[in-house]
């Protein structure tokens, strides 16, 4: 589809439903909004626009329909596939005054927020009232929740408590065509019509902007303990994830650390950590009401991780101990990103196949000679895997990268798996969606979004392969 430009009278109708105070088109600001956390990529809106209301956004998007003018959602700028990335120019809707926590009803034990809160401060904010939102990705202090749910974010603690789209209850919505909808109900149950609030978490902004989420919380846990373990082989560390379930335990964390990875923390935070040498750690969490059972939980997975090659277990009860260990896990991914210029994948898998899923990115690694480190949640399967440039030359560096990631992602899905669990797919995956999904899939997909978005212009070349 041929988009047109934004022409001095667009800009004009912008300041005139936003205020000219809240659009933007010079060129320190286009360029800070043309990036998200995407390995080098840049894309220059031709202006951005920061409304305050759902009404002014239906006001925008009614204006980009008449003139066919493409339009981008963004949210904390967090995001690690390119999903906020304006690839048309085009209008950007920074989402960044939505950034109210509107109500927490203590009784029924939900929220209604805006969409440019920041997740760390909803969380905070709930716990202060002892009770809990438990999605908890790795960008948690910058990252806004409506960006979480266009990617349905989940982060360590998917294993025990679910990700994103298990607490929400329901949405406002404005829709590309500049409708506003609400969908879902603030209940627990409910089966009335279709569910389009599932439908538009995960949309990664393809599908219409949220401007007000409608949350479902859940009492704060007491206690929490968490211990780091060391294994001598990657394997080894691996198989032990689904052995630890098998014993009965469900840990409210279960993070797979594979040594490059430690080290690469040890760099970026400048001190050491136990046990750096170890092939493999895990990091397990246990939360709960009751501190003797918490012993116990610990007691027993001490015992399987022994079993399965485990020769070292460094328990954490104390806040500043645990801290101090998940400061070394959050800090993985920002470490291992400076070291070259990487490509990062987020693979998934059944999480008793992840030693098969290990084993073979590391032998497509070594085919192609290219650097790759593993980390991610193994409890629920999902392991990030950073392809590294590091010492190849470029010319090797583009002749196999596609390929190695192509081959990892088939890999991937031939386990059972599939080529995204939390990142989403927006601009930088959508080559490789085909892998994981059948052409009557992809049909019905971009069906659906043809039917909200028939101009095109909500978050255009993101998903699908134009």
């Amino acid at each position: 589809m041929m988009y047109k430009k934004v022409d001095g009278e667009t800009v004009k109708s912008l300041e005139a439903i936003s205020g000219k105070d809240f659009v933007f088109y010079d060129e320190e600001n286009l360029q800070l909004y043309s990036k998200d956390y995407t390995e080098n990529l840049s894309f220059c809106p031709e202006v951005i626009v920061k409304p305050v209301s759902s009404a002014e956004i239906s006001e925008i998007l009614k204006l980009a329909n008449e003139k066919s003018i493409p339009v981008v959602p963004r949210g904390g700028g967090t995001g690690l596939s390119g999903g906020a990335l304006p690839l048309y120019g085009g209008i950007c809707i920074s989402m960044e005054r939505f950034n109210r926590i509107l109500d927490i009803d203590e009784e029924n034990f939900q929220a209604t927020v805006e969409p440019g809160v920041i997740t760390q401060i909803f969380q905070e904010k709930c716990e202060e009232l002892r009770l809990y939102y438990p999605p908890d990705p790795a960008s948690r202090g910058s990252s806004f929740l409506g960006g979480n749910l266009a990617e349905c974010s989940g982060g360590p603690r998917a294993v025990k408590y679910g990700v994103t789209k298990d607490y929400v209850l329901g949405l406002e919505v404005v829709l590309p065509t500049g409708e506003i909808i609400n969908t879902g109900a603030k209940v627990l149950k409910n089966v009335s019509g279709y569910n389009l609030t599932q439908l538009l978490i995960g949309s990664e902004g393809t599908l219409g902007i949220i401007t007000k989420i409608f949350f479902k919380l859940i009492p704060l846990p007491k206690f929490k303990k968490v211990i780091l373990v060391a294994f001598h082989s990657v394997e080894d560390c691996a198989r032990t994830v689904s052995r630890i379930f098998r014993s009965g335990i469900t840990p409210s964390a279960l993070e797979l650390m594979e040594r490059s990875a430690i080290k690469a923390a040890e760099n970026q935070l400048g001190k050491k950590f136990p046990n750096t040498d170890a092939e493999a750690q895990l990091l397990i969490e246990v939360d709960g009401n009751y501190e003797d059972t918490l012993d116990k939980d610990i007691e027993s997975i001490a015992g399987t991780v022994t079993e399965n090659g485990a020769y070292d277990i460094i328990l954490a009860e104390d806040n500043q101990k645990m801290n101090e260990l998940w400061a070394l896990r959050r800090c993985i991914g920002e470490a291992v990103k400076s070291i070259s210029e990487y490509k990062e994948e987020d693979t998934v898998v059944p999480r008793a196949r992840i030693p098969e899923l290990i084993k073979g990115v590391k032998s497509i690694s070594e085919k192609y000679g290219i650097t790759t480190i593993c980390y991610g949640h193994a409890g629920d399967g999902n392991v990030h895997v950073n392809i590294l440039k590091d010492k190849m030359n470029e010319e090797q560096w583009t002749e196999n990268l596609d390929t190695a990631i192509r081959e990892i992602f088939v890999h991937t899905v031939s386990l059972g798996g599939t080529i995204s669990g939390e990142h989403g797919i927006g601009y930088s995956q959508k080559a490789y969606l085909p892998l994981a999904l059948s052409e009557n899939e992809l049909t019905l997909m971009k069906n659906i979004k043809k039917t909200l978005d028939p101009n095109n212009i909500m978050n255009p070349g993101k998903i699908f392969i134009d």
